[in-house]
């Protein structure tokens, strides 16, 4: 409670989390919201999970994928990938491709596997798989 109190961002949101587990979302989402607002990456994510299954406030995907936008800026990259996915729903699949590749580079197995899939499938030019993490091309 003192690292709360001297407004530490991961305390705050750690316990956020804690709240989040006990299905208190309201509560969640205002230690998230804090968090978020003292540059918290992890709290931004949180938001757009909250904002992307109505947790503690009303669905919203504007604000959802400004979340994601937030935590994807920061490092984030599960955020990344699931920018590039809603990039690709909405048929902007060249940006989906780079924000993939991005989060592959971070270490995310999800959009790896997504890059291997749309260069089977002929969705990627030889030249943007190139640009994949070397482990993509050993596999």
């Amino acid at each position: 409670m003192k690292r709360i109190e001297a407004n530490d961002p991961k305390a705050i949101f750690q316990q956020g989390g804690k709240y989040c587990d006990k299905g208190d979302y309201n509560s969640a989402f205002e230690y998230f919201t804090k968090a978020a607002k003292l540059g918290d990456i992890d709290a931004h994510f949180q938001l757009a999970v909250c904002y992307a299954l109505g947790r503690g406030v009303e669905n919203d995907e504007k604000k959802e994928v400004f979340h994601l936008e937030e935590a994807a800026i920061g490092g984030h990259p599960i955020a990344r990938h699931y920018i590039g996915n809603h990039e690709g729903c909405n048929g902007r699949i060249e940006r989906a491709i780079k924000h993939w590749i991005i989060a592959a580079n971070l270490g995310d197995d999800d959009s790896v596997e997504v890059l291997r899939e749309e260069y089977a499938q002929g969705r990627i030019s030889k030249e943007s798989f190139a640009a994949a993490p070397v482990h993509i091309k050993l596999l």
